[in-house]
């Protein structure tokens, strides 16, 4: 059965790094690339914001006995066969991992172009992700 307490716990991280994104005063592209302070609080919240999620992932699969996934972009799918994802939601969080990778282990391939664009749209994803848990349990 899964925790609701860390689940929830896990749920209101992800909250507070999406706040702390969606309170960085940058106005503009331009504000933003000029502004490392800006680049550093955004990544980093960006990735734990996404780790948060693959926690809850973990636990949820780990307490229901889903399976042993292979990979971290696996717990989703397992995640979406279980009925607690839509097929839209999964493909987006599998993206949100892949993101958090390059901000891990490949920090230099990273386009601020991109960065910028998570950060005003697709930094919803991750609340449509705790959303659909948050109905599920």
């Amino acid at each position: 059965m899964v925790d609701k307490d860390i689940v929830l716990a896990k749920s209101s991280a992800v909250k507070k790094h999406i706040k702390r994104i969606k309170d960085l005063p940058f106005k503009d592209f331009q504000e933003f690339q000029n502004n490392s302070d800006y680049q550093d609080i955004l990544l980093f919240n960006i990735q734990l914001a996404v780790q948060n999620c693959i926690d809850i992932a973990a636990h949820m699969i780990s307490d229901e006995n889903m399976g042993i996934p292979g990979s971290t972009n696996e717990m989703f799918y397992l995640l979406e066969e279980n009925g607690y994802l839509t097929r839209d939601i999964t493909e987006k969080m599998v993206k949100a991992v892949g993101f958090r990778n390059l901000i891990v282990h490949e920090y230099v391939n990273l386009k601020l172009e991109r960065v910028y664009e998570i950060s005003k749209k697709d930094i919803h994803d991750l609340e449509i992700f705790i959303k659909q848990i948050l109905l599920k349990i």
